[in-house]
């Protein structure tokens, strides 16, 4: 159960790089919206696990890859957003989130 603290910072994070993606750094993945969906972060605050949907993608590890490589780039931008905030700006990891294609296959299942 993540603490008061927890929720706040992922939170935070989460907001921040959502605004990053939009504003500063327009597109991490040209052709590919990326989706902020979930947020975790570590009960010190050092690690945040961030799990993105990736629409419309072919191949979809690819996609998340490229982002992968682009990390130390966006832990910069979220550093000097949440600079003041947060006393060190979490190691950023980035997960592939599937659950809308694993929903939207089931949906397809039970069309038929």
């Amino acid at each position: 159960m993540d603490s008061l603290r927890q929720s706040k910072v992922a939170r935070l994070i989460q907001k921040e790089i959502g605004d990053i993606f939009i504003k500063e750094y327009r597109s991490p993945l040209p052709g590919i919206m990326v989706s902020i969906t979930q947020v975790r972060v570590s009960p010190d605050l050092g690690v945040a696990k961030i799990y993105v949907s990736l629409f419309p993608a072919n191949d979809k590890k690819e996609a998340l890859t490229d982002l992968k490589k682009k990390t130390t780039e966006i832990r910069g931008f979220l550093g000097q957003r949440v600079g003041k905030q947060l006393r060190i700006v979490p190691e950023l990891i980035f997960y592939l989130d599937d659950s809308f294609d694993y929903a939207e296959k089931i949906d397809q299942l039970l069309k038929k």
